[in-house]
């Protein structure tokens, strides 16, 4: 009978906390109807003890949580009553995982006892505010959930006439550093709309620059090419407007459904077989470039086409549109972090309009260059001629360059060099770089032809540092160099000494040694098919002052390229959508959450980051 009586009491409160239209029922209710009793169920007071204080510029909500209950960490929030308080991104401390029953699902929760911080930036000259404290729990005792909770606390001010930003309250003082998607998240809260929109254009423009967009670029100018020798620019602005708009669109409503629901939807893209599948794609894309075939649809089917009003035209943006959105998926997918503060403003708000015109109008002006490149095209585009096969072989080997590119995230670095090698050796052996130049060439040829044997040395370098070890394009000959008598050593300080961690309990285990030893920690999320990854890792992570930057400090690496549960698991347990995300801890295992790095940053930047972050 007790236990029917638990679950009528959970039925009835799961009910009442979801929902919206009868907020002042409570624990009186089943009291009421005979299913609550001062021995069973505490009043939501008792069991969540709430107390809140001002700490420089900080305001702090602690609870003392009674026995057997428990508070949902993302049911947590504080919120200013006035419109002139400026604050930064709320701090919250890492809960422990529970597959909730009420909502069937994997949540974070506190027990015992709970902190929350709320760092005030500006106070707008008010001396003092009402803020909203809003909490939410449940209790393992009797199985019922609590309704949600909302306190408004009135305080007095401090001055506050800086903007820095408070410190975390678990490293126990204040500084003026916020992490940069921090700072994005919260000027989308409190900026202009419009302001805020072309300031998120000029932010795409600059990673326009970036390797996230560069691979896009022989893709588009592959379809232009393709598409015959007489484009005008017309046609080749339409067919690059449809790439990029099909680019941002696919961006955007991925965006969305991130901030949404937290998993890293492009991650999903990044197995094998799609892997595979879109490098075959750029094969045959490239193989037509050469003049091994034709693409195009069968006779048949293109005179029922011709049927139609500009149907051809319509077929071919179609077609446009969809490598646009494959290429949006699977050729760049970059965490920024740009990108990373308008996903922190849609979790923490909801706010799937403004959230989505910030990341539109970033993809716009990732895009902006490739419109510009596809619209010249039409000008410098060579007519019908000699010329125009040239031009299309060299989009050709682009093209199989960029499929090479994409199989080094799924495939062994011993194959994907040996390609490379082959790639450029071949290419070289087309542009003449063993024939004998003919009496009276031109300078163009001469200049094609020493290009090819460039082309040719480096092609054979790679086979040469394939053969000794090397596994790395860009540093072919580092196996023969350090074969050579330097020792293993200079081979391993070169790359940081990263010790791999897999899910949380993996994360914890280390963390709980580094804590022991009283020593600092860098945990880096990284992917095969995560391009500022690999940037940090060849540009950042070998440069000597970062090297010594992180002397002392535990260096642990999360491999997150399956992307399987336990990979997600360990995104939710910080919080983040995937890499590149680098998190860094004090000697007590506290993080320095206002340290956090995302996307890619050079290393005379980050070493002087890491200074700041660890001592």
């Amino acid at each position: 009978m007790k236990h029917l009586k638990h679950k009528l009491q959970a039925l009835l409160l799961a009910f009442v906390s979801s929902s919206l239209a009868f907020p002042a029922l409570s624990i009186d209710l089943l009291d009421n109807l005979g299913l609550g009793g001062e021995d069973d169920i505490l009043e939501v007071d008792d069991a969540f003890q709430l107390s809140t204080e001002m700490e420089g510029s900080r305001f702090v909500a602690r609870w003392e949580i009674a026995e057997g209950h428990y508070l949902y960490q993302d049911k947590m929030d504080i919120v200013p009553a006035g419109e002139n308080i400026e604050t930064a991104p709320l701090q919250l401390q890492t809960g422990e995982e529970k597959h909730d029953p009420i909502f069937n699902k994997l949540l974070y929760v506190y027990h015992d006892s709970a902190e929350v911080v709320l760092p005030i930036s500006s106070t707008g000259g008010v001396k003092e505010a009402i803020f909203k404290v809003k909490y939410q729990g449940c209790s393992e005792i009797s199985g019922i959930c609590y309704p949600p909770q909302t306190r408004e606390i009135s305080v007095r001010l401090p001055d506050i006439v800086s903007p820095a930003m408070a410190q975390p309250s678990d490293s126990g003082a204040a500084e003026d550093v916020v992490s940069e998607q921090d700072r994005i998240a919260n000027t989308l809260k409190q900026g202009n709309t419009w302001l805020t929109i072309l300031a998120f254009f000029g932010a795409g423009l600059l990673l326009a620059l970036t390797p996230c967009v560069f691979p896009m670029i022989p893709i588009l100018m592959g379809i232009i090419v393709g598409q015959g020798e007489n484009q005008t620019v017309r046609s080749t602005f339409m067919l690059s407007l449809v790439y990029v708009l099909a680019m941002a669109m696919t961006y955007t409503v991925v965006g969305i459904l991130v901030g949404l629901s937290g998993e890293n939807i492009q991650a999903w893209f990044q197995n094998p077989w799609i892997i595979s599948t879109f490098v075959a794609i750029f094969i045959a894309l490239s193989f037509s470039m050469f003049g091994f075939y034709e693409l195009q649809m069968p006779a048949s089917v293109q005179s029922k086409l011709t049927q139609i009003s500009n149907s051809q035209q319509g077929g071919t943006l179609t077609g446009v549109a969809i490598m646009g959105f494959l290429s949006a998926l699977i050729v760049g997918p970059c965490v920024t972090a740009p990108l990373v503060g308008a996903l922190i403003y849609i979790a923490e708000t909801g706010d799937a309009v403004l959230g989505g015109l910030a990341l539109f109008s970033l993809s716009m002006g990732m895009g902006a260059p490739l419109l510009a490149i596809g619209a010249s095209a039409g000008k410098v585009l060579p007519k019908a001629g000699a010329w125009m096969d040239v031009v299309k072989a060299v989009f050709g080997v682009l093209l199989l360059g960029l499929g090479i590119w994409m199989l080094e995230r799924v495939a062994p670095a011993a194959l994907t060099m040996a390609l490379w090698a082959a790639l450029l050796i071949v290419s070289a052996i087309y542009m003449g770089a063993i024939d004998s130049l003919p009496e009276g060439s031109s300078g163009w040829r001469k200049l094609w032809k020493g290009t090819g044997m460039l082309l040719l040395v480096y092609g054979i370098i790679l086979l040469i540092g394939l053969a000794s070890g090397g596994r790395d394009v860009f540093h072919p000959l580092k196996g023969i160099a350090v074969s050579g008598g330097h020792g293993s050593g200079e081979q391993q300080a070169s790359h940081l000494p990263f010790r791999q961690i897999k899910g949380v309990d993996g994360f914890n285990a280390a963390m709980a040694e580094a804590s022991a030893q009283g020593k600092t920690v860098m945990l880096d999320f990284y992917a095969d098919w995560c391009i500022s990854c690999k940037e940090m890792e060849v540009l950042t992570f070998t440069d000597p002052a970062v090297q010594q930057a992180l002397a002392n400090t535990v260096l642990l690496q999360a491999d997150v390229t399956p992307n399987d549960e336990q990979d997600k698991a360990l995104y939710k347990h910080f919080g983040i959508i995937g890499p590149p995300s680098i998190m860094f801890f004090d000697n007590a295992g506290n993080e320095r959450r206002n340290y956090r790095v995302v996307g890619f940053m050079p290393a005379d930047k980050f070493s002087s980051h890491v200074e700041r972050a660890l001592n």
